[in-house]
């Protein structure tokens, strides 16, 4: 049947485009373009907050390669939006946001939730646009979805005026024909044969050479081909959060458990698919050595030579291409394991894993709160008892800085895009839609074309907080999502591992008799701190989840257990130790202090 409707027009634009789910908040006009996309097939998962639903479509662009689509209602549902929108465009992921907007005879007027987003999201969008007629949606949608998936991807907007979605097509209006509306995948450049051969000279001369591996690289899916180069070349590699299983973490050639004394040592570093921001400390002193020779390997021209790099040793290109380039230029050379390098990173290494296993396997003493290491020890092995961990069954996501900071060294992976977290932005409260969007990648497919995938997340109390209330969105769509919330009943770290000594906290007031010369007493509640040990199993189990709320190790053995095999959504509320005095701060800051164990924030 032929669209009569903008709304059906719409909709099917987004199916002959290859649109399979879309992730929104459905109001007024737009709830009419989800009802015609559900009517031709495609999914829609309705969320709580459109902050959520956002986050969850930039990540499904992540994980799937291809665009995420988010339909939400204009003014402030795209304020909401926005927080997708930023995520999207800090991590590169390609995003589609659709919004419904105000009647174009009525702007300037007050109307219902009038906003001109087209201004707002212009400087924070690759492409912004707000259709004008009816026959001009397919191109613009089309547009929108192409944009944002070529070169870097990021976010694109598609503004929706009311009278657009509820419009009446003539019936002469010839709708597109689907092969016209399709968009190819994007297409991939090799690097530059000059600097190809400058690389691998580099690397053959170099005393310490590095590979950084980041979630560029999972997005192109160069995991095969990388293995390649580390196997042939026998170079050490370190993976960034999110680059994590693009090779094995089990593998030998792996420095996470060295990450400081491999980027302080290390001459020549090839960065595939990663950027020197934060999280490399860009890349400068004192993190990394002042002579090292830093090559880029990025598809963003704008993206090579930035902070301590040089453009000179940028290569511009698709990083699977690249790395297929550089293997077959290294074809006839492997890195020397007897080289002093290798054996800094393994004493480094060995230094630090055992110093993190004497944390993980110290028991707790009774009365006394899990410690971070010991929760994670007591999981891992319970869920290693479950499902071999090489098996890539599991999908993790976590979020928080104690919780996402310590979780990243203890659970390994050895399958790219099964590690999400807060990412290049940082973005607390990402969890739950991330949690979503995973399960929709990996398990809302037809049944017997992929083995189903265990999500499981770690969520910090204060960064649960942001979008709890998806759990009800969990349990509607009967995701059997295993969410650990990991409790010490503050930002960072609470106040106290009593509940009469938090409400004597609670109480206190400042006294008024400080002297000006002394510094300021500190009592009453600190700005870190949330309601002591609250129960937020209950979420769960007012939905008909599971909820199990756990204070030593033999119940979170039992609650783990149960919760993974379970067929609904479980949230697990595990009490850990509050962390009270100590030093609030950021492992991956650059100004922090050498880290005992690697990649963990000094919380």
């Amino acid at each position: 049947m032929a669209a009569k409707t903008g709304a059906q027009l719409i909709a099917r634009t987004l199916r002959d485009l290859g649109v399979t789910v879309i992730f929104g908040i459905v109001g007024i006009p737009v709830v009419e373009i989800a009802e015609e996309a559900i009517n031709l097939g495609i999914r829609f998962v309705a969320f709580r907050n459109e902050q959520a639903c956002s986050y969850a479509a930039s990540v499904y662009g992540y994980m799937t390669g291809r665009p995420g689509v988010c339909l939400v209602v204009g003014g402030p549902g795209v304020l909401h939006a926005l927080a997708g929108i930023g995520n999207s465009s800090a991590n590169n992921f390609p995003l589609l946001v659709l919004a419904g907007s105000a009647e174009s005879t009525l702007v300037t007027k007050g109307a219902f939730q009038e906003m001109d987003a087209i201004s707002l999201l212009t400087p924070h969008t690759k492409f912004a646009v707000r259709a004008s007629s009816l026959d001009f949606i397919p191109s613009a949608v089309k547009n929108a979805y192409r944009t944002c998936w070529y070169g870097r991807p990021g976010p694109t907007f598609v503004d929706l005026p009311a009278d657009i979605i509820q419009g009446k097509l003539s019936p002469e209006y010839a709708m597109p024909q689907p092969e016209t509306l399709l968009v190819a995948s994007p297409p991939k450049s090799s690097g530059d044969p000059s600097l190809i051969l400058k690389a691998t000279q580099l690397l053959k001369t170099a005393q310490a050479p590095l590979l950084v591996i980041g979630k560029g690289a999972a997005y192109a899916r160069a995991e095969l081909g990388i293995r390649k180069l580390v196997e042939q070349t026998q170079i050490p590699f370190l993976p960034t959060p999110m680059g994590k299983g693009v090779v094995p973490d089990s593998h030998p050639l792996n420095a996470s458990s060295a990450r400081s004394a491999a980027l302080k040592h290390a001459d020549v570093v090839v960065i595939l698919g990663a950027r020197l921001n934060w999280i490399l400390h860009f890349g400068e002193t004192p993190k990394w050595s002042p002579k090292a020779k830093i090559i880029q390997v990025d598809i963003s021209a704008e993206e090579i030579g930035r902070n301590a790099a040089s453009t000179e040793l940028g290569i511009l290109g698709d990083v699977s291409l690249v790395v297929d380039q550089l293997t077959a230029s290294l074809s006839n050379w492997r890195y020397s394991s007897s080289a002093q390098f290798p054996r800094l990173l393994a004493d480094s290494a060995k230094k630090n894993e055992d110093k993190a296993q004497k944390a993980a396997l110290r028991q707790t003493p009774a009365n006394t709160p899990l410690t971070y290491q010991r929760a994670y020890h007591i999981i891992k092995s319970t869920l290693n008892s479950l499902t071999p961990a090489e098996g890539g069954d599991i999908v993790y996501v976590s979020e928080g800085a104690n919780t996402m900071d310590i979780s990243r060294s203890i659970f390994p992976l050895y399958h790219p895009r099964q590690r999400l977290d807060a990412g290049t932005y940082a973005t607390m409260g990402v969890g739950m839609g991330y949690v979503i969007a995973a399960h929709e990648a990996f398990n809302a497919i037809p049944e017997g074309t992929a083995k189903p995938k265990k999500i499981v997340a770690f969520e910090g109390d204060s960064a649960f907080g942001f979008s709890a209330m998806e759990i009800e969105t969990l349990a509607r769509y009967r995701i059997p999502a295993l969410i650990f919330v990991v409790n010490n009943s503050g930002i960072y770290h609470g106040d106290s591992t009593s509940e009469g000594a938090w409400k004597t906290l609670q109480d206190q007031t400042v006294s008024n008799n400080t002297k000006s010369d002394d510094a300021p007493e500190k009592k009453g509640l600190r700005s870190t701190s949330l309601l002591y040990e609250t129960r937020y199993e209950m979420l769960a189990t007012m939905c008909g989840g599971k909820g199990y709320f756990v204070r030593n190790e033999e119940e979170l053995e039992k609650a783990t257990r149960e919760g993974f095999l379970s067929d609904t959504v479980t949230l697990v509320n595990v009490i850990v130790e509050p962390g009270i005095g100590k030093e609030i701060g950021f492992a991956w800051q650059n100004q922090a202090k050498e880290n005992p164990q690697e990649g963990k924030a000094k919380l």
